[in-house]
């Protein structure tokens, strides 16, 4: 194998020692985001339970309201009553405010049931304000751990960006791009191994598995020349005498 190839294959190892530190990296500051997320879902939860509590308070306000209004109405009709001329004048007077005193007994209910919803949701409030604070707290540690393995896998980054810098300058400029282009396209896998069957000593690509003409081996063979998977376009390389 010539210079150039050995040159992408270190170039490739050197590649997928880079791309796994940033995996890494990524990984590491994505636990904050998702941590974050489960802090804002909280939020929005507490939030939602809130503005239902400001409902249920209205609510019950507007029928205190109504109490007092028909409490009102109920002394009217009493005074009324005893004032009352006639049976028939007293009778519809008394059907009156029986009819009020009902309402009444239902606006109670309606209020006392509202009350009770209001102090389940306070305690759900209370709750969900519990594990915000927890949550926070998890946060804070997360994002610090995150910091700190942000730091290493950084120092361990740059130190690889410092070996492929002087692997690539090993490499022809035209080359080197079309490394660098493929790569984008395959995360980072640029090379692939032609591969053989044991059963037919057919050739396939390493990468897509498309076969292969016997020609391309004997030429990798014999010469230092880029030859690319006509189905993929990879770089390809014999594996024999690759890096596995």
């Amino acid at each position: 194998m010539g210079p150039i190839l050995e040159g992408l294959l270190k170039l490739q190892r050197i590649e997928n020692r880079l791309r796994a530190v940033k995996t890494k990296l990524a990984r590491s500051r994505r636990s904050v985001l998702f941590q974050e997320n489960q802090l804002r879902t909280l939020q929005s939860a507490l939030e939602a339970k809130q503005e239902e509590i400001k409902m249920t308070r209205l609510q019950a306000d507007r029928l205190e309201l109504e109490l007092k209004e028909r409490d009102t109405a109920i002394a009217k009709l009493r005074s009324q009553l005893n004032l009352a001329r006639t049976n028939k004048e007293y009778s519809a007077i008394l059907t009156e405010l029986n009819t009020a005193k009902a309402d009444v007994v239902k606006l109670e209910n309606q209020i006392l049931e509202l009350m009770k919803n209001l102090e389940t949701d306070q305690a759900a409030c209370d709750e969900i304000q519990k594990q915000i604070e927890e949550q926070k707290a998890h946060v804070e540690q997360v994002r610090a751990e995150a910091e700190r393995k942000a730091a290493e896998y950084q120092k361990e980054i740059d130190a690889i960006q410092a070996e492929w810098d002087e692997a690539a300058r090993q490499i022809p400029k035209e080359v080197l791009d079309l490394f660098v282009r493929v790569a984008e396209t395959y995360e980072g896998e640029a090379m692939a191994a032609i591969e053989q069957s044991d059963e037919n000593s057919s050739y396939s690509c390493g990468g897509c598995f498309m076969g292969l003409p016997a020609e391309m081996v004997n030429v990798l063979t014999t010469k230092d020349e880029l030859l690319r998977c006509p189905n993929c376009t990879r770089i390809l390389y014999l594996k024999d005498i690759g890096f596995e």
